[in-house]
């Protein structure tokens, strides 16, 4: 595997500047566009799966993260309050607060639920100087993150369709996953106090994780402060390993916020919350890909998915007209112009990117393009509406088949 800090910085994806701060890395247009072909890839996902999008504001009173429990038990990790007008404000350090807010905001019945929230959203977190690195443990973070409200009866099938939900995006990046951990309380003050919450909590997400099939290790001491969670953990270049999806039970914040919703026999019932993160962060998930693919993306998630290689200027116009339609598809299309160096040079200059096509005198008078691929295949002169048609099919990130590693089928 490569270092991403090191090859995102070489291929122009992401830098930083110690005016800006260290942990804030700014995105360059080709990082940025990976980011959007992400983020975009996630919230469709999330809408077939029945998941309503919201946005939140990263900044709450302190009093909002005093009743979900996180300033006394996760305020080591917060950046300090700022005094606003006789107020105290904070960066939010997650984003389940907001969500149990606007889930309250509305008189709720159980036809409604499971609710399924899901927002790609801003959060922070005062991360000390030495454990920050590249993209993989920032301080300003753009969390993938979900909050379903259901009945308890839900619950399982829930937690299961969110790790369904991993497997299948998973595929599509390829990323593998090193392990799955049940990640349990440990001693000490960290954790909230309710020995009958965490056990019926941990004893759900062990049924699912045995119902699923999945190998896991339960691992005492790297529980969320409210309750077990599921983490799926990926390995980094140096064979360290992290969490970057995740899925959890909370019987905590509904308690907390008096969540409710009206039963059929007309009574208030509380409701569970499950917290869920397919990607988790957009920028641990990059780093992740960075380092998983070396730079050669998916070709439906690379930020130049087709370059167009005119063998002289003499083929420059048609060259243009191809990439035109390239873009008119919603294709990201490059041209590389013989004043870019000789055809060989321009091919290795190129070598990341999933498509080349390669335009001379003869295919140019054809209507034709010879088609040379990432994995090093050339295939015959064929007509250029007929390869711009394929490529456009195997990249949409919209195909229910999407997989990482298809380049031509």
């Amino acid at each position: 595997m490569h270092d991403h800090r090191k090859l995102g910085r070489e291929l122009g994806l992401f830098d930083t500047d110690p005016l800006i701060g260290a942990g804030l890395p700014y995105w360059l247009p080709d990082g940025a566009t990976v980011r959007h072909v992400l983020e975009e890839y996630i919230r469709a996902t999330e809408r077939r799966a029945g998941y309503q999008h919201v946005y939140s504001p990263v900044l709450g009173k302190r009093e909002l993260f005093e009743i979900s429990g996180h300033w006394s038990h996760y305020r080591d990790d917060m950046f300090p309050p700022m005094d606003l007008g006789g107020e105290q404000v904070l960066l939010r350090p997650s984003l389940c607060p907001h969500h149990a807010v606007i889930y309250r905001s509305r008189l709720r019945s159980y036809r409604e639920l499971p609710l399924r929230l899901a927002e790609l959203g801003g959060m922070y977190r005062a991360e000390l100087s030495g454990a920050l690195g590249g993209l993989g443990r920032v301080r300003a973070i753009q969390l993938n993150d979900a909050h379903i409200f259901c009945t308890l009866e839900q619950v399982a099938d829930e937690a299961r369709s969110a790790l369904e939900m991993i497997r299948r995006a998973y595929q599509a990046l390829g990323i593998v996953p090193a392990r799955y951990r049940l990640s349990l309380a440990g001693s000490g003050g960290k954790y909230v106090a309710a020995p009958d919450k965490w056990q019926r909590s941990t004893d759900l997400l062990k049924a699912v994780l045995d119902g699923c099939g999945l190998p896991y290790e339960a691992v005492e001491g790297e529980a969320a402060f409210y309750g077990p969670k599921i983490d799926v953990q990926v390995p980094d270049h140096a064979g360290r390993e992290f969490t970057l999806s995740t899925v959890q039970v909370d019987f905590h914040q509904p308690e907390q916020f008096d969540l409710h919703y009206i039963g059929a026999d007309g009574a208030r019932h509380r409701p569970v919350m499950v917290h869920r993160s397919i990607i988790g962060s957009v920028e641990r998930a990059v780093a992740q890909l960075i380092e998983q693919h070396g730079g050669a993306f998916p070709a439906w998630l690379a930020p130049t998915q087709l370059i167009v290689l005119p063998i002289s200027d003499a083929e420059m116009p048609t060259a243009s007209g191809f990439a035109q339609r390239c873009a008119d598809l919603g294709l990201r299309a490059a041209v590389a112009g013989p004043d870019q160096g000789t055809l060989g040079a321009r091919i290795r200059e190129a070598r990341l990117v999933p498509y080349q096509v390669v335009i001379g005198a003869r295919e140019a008078a054809q209507g034709r393009v010879a088609l040379r691929l990432r994995d090093g295949r050339r295939l015959d002169p064929q007509p250029a509406h007929e390869v711009l048609d394929r490529i456009h099919r195997l990249t949409d990130p919209r195909r229910a088949d999407l997989r990482a590693d298809v380049l031509w089928s």
